[in-house]
């Protein structure tokens, strides 16, 4: 109700402006802490009078919620959609209990996960790990390189007061965590945290003498080629990203090369590396390179990166606090962290495996 109410005063709109909500995954998830509030919840505790209304989809990721509420502006089902995302795993992470994705443990596992579970692949992290190892494989990608991103991220939540870890961290304290998952180490995973975030998605003539200056949607890409599962991609070295991606620029005149800042899952460090090059952002097989040292990706870089310090410093919330971040900047209200040029195109993705969809933003209309 926090994150809603700020949400609404920013964007100078009453409650009973509201005609829709959407929400991913809805109030129920896999595991404790991985949703809180569901539309339900949200609706009642506003009152709100809803004309549509999105419990949770699949659709394009974590940001399904944003994507159907586009959807459902474009098709004039609503003019002001309210979007959340709640977690509370950190919370749920105790000593006796640890969440989990394939299940609380106290059911049997079903779906794909029957077939890694016995081999060990319990948690996001191996499967994740099998991409990386593929990428350090063909590309001669190394931690090294990917320290760069790391460290440059955790000097980004240095700045950001809502941060989980703001404690420096230098290459060597990377190099040096514990081994999670080969090649993947204790750094190379986000945090999870209790937190929610909440947008409002509005109909484009629908803004006008509104709170603060709208941030546009310019496009969007949630496609889905390959085969839904993480170890089933046809390249394992890329997944569904490259799918979204390729939506994204086909829904636009806007090129990578027109990408001021970019916001970029990093759930785990080799999805970024991922979409880095899904979005052509850097080349097939680059990544690695391109963030080795953290200078084209710091503030003052050719591309600030995951400017709030992302999930892997500031905290997990699935990809909205990428989003949240994108609109920060591009309005120019980042504080202390905002990046060194004022920027006009975003480009915000979210997602791992078959999960996945982008969103270009833009400041002008």
């Amino acid at each position: 109700m926090e994150a809603v109410l700020e949400a609404l005063t920013d964007a100078g709109l009453d409650r009973s402006d509201i005609d829709g909500l959407s929400t991913w995954p809805g109030s129920s998830g896999p595991a404790p802490g991985f949703t809180g509030a569901g539309v339900w919840d949200v609706k009642d505790a506003l009152g709100l009078e809803l004309e549509w209304f999105s419990a949770g989809s699949e659709t394009g990721g974590q940001l399904g919620a944003i994507i159907n509420a586009v959807a459902a502006v474009r098709a004039g089902l609503a003019r002001h959609v309210l979007c959340f995302r709640t977690v509370w795993e950190s919370t749920a992470q105790t000593a006796g209990r640890r969440a989990s994705i394939i299940g609380s443990g106290a059911g049997r596992v079903e779906g794909s996960h029957q077939w890694m579970v016995p081999f060990g692949a319990v948690s996001a992290t191996n499967w994740a790990a099998l991409l990386a190892t593929r990428h350090f494989h063909e590309y001669g990608t190394t931690r090294e390189q990917v320290a760069g991103l790391a460290t440059t991220l955790r000097a980004n939540a240095e700045l950001n007061p809502k941060a989980v870890l703001r404690d420096p961290m230098g290459i060597d304290d990377y190099l040096n965590a514990r081994m999670i998952s080969e090649p993947l180490c204790l750094f190379d995973c986000d945090i999870p945290v209790d937190g929610s975030t909440a947008v409002i998605v509005s109909a484009a003539d629908a803004v006008t003498g509104l709170g603060s200056r709208p941030v546009v949607i310019e496009a969007m890409g949630s496609a889905l080629h390959g085969r839904p599962y993480w170890d089933q991609y046809q390249d394992l070295t890329s997944m569904a990203a490259h799918d979204a991606a390729k939506a994204l620029w086909r829904n636009t005149c806007l090129t990578p090369a027109d990408v001021d800042i970019g916001q970029l899952y990093d759930g785990f460090t080799i999805l970024t590396l991922i979409w880095l090059e899904a979005l052509g952002l850097c080349g097939k097989g680059e990544s690695g390179e391109f963030v080795r040292g953290g200078m084209r990706i710091a503030r003052s870089g050719a591309l600030p990166l995951n400017t709030g310090g992302g999930q892997l410093s500031a905290g997990r919330l699935h990809g909205f606090g990428h989003l949240h971040e994108a609109c920060v900047q591009l309005r120019g209200g980042a504080g202390d962290r905002q990046v060194a040029v004022a920027p006009e195109v975003a480009v915000v993705a979210a997602g791992g495996g078959y999960l996945a969809g982008a969103l270009l933003l833009t400041t002008c209309r």
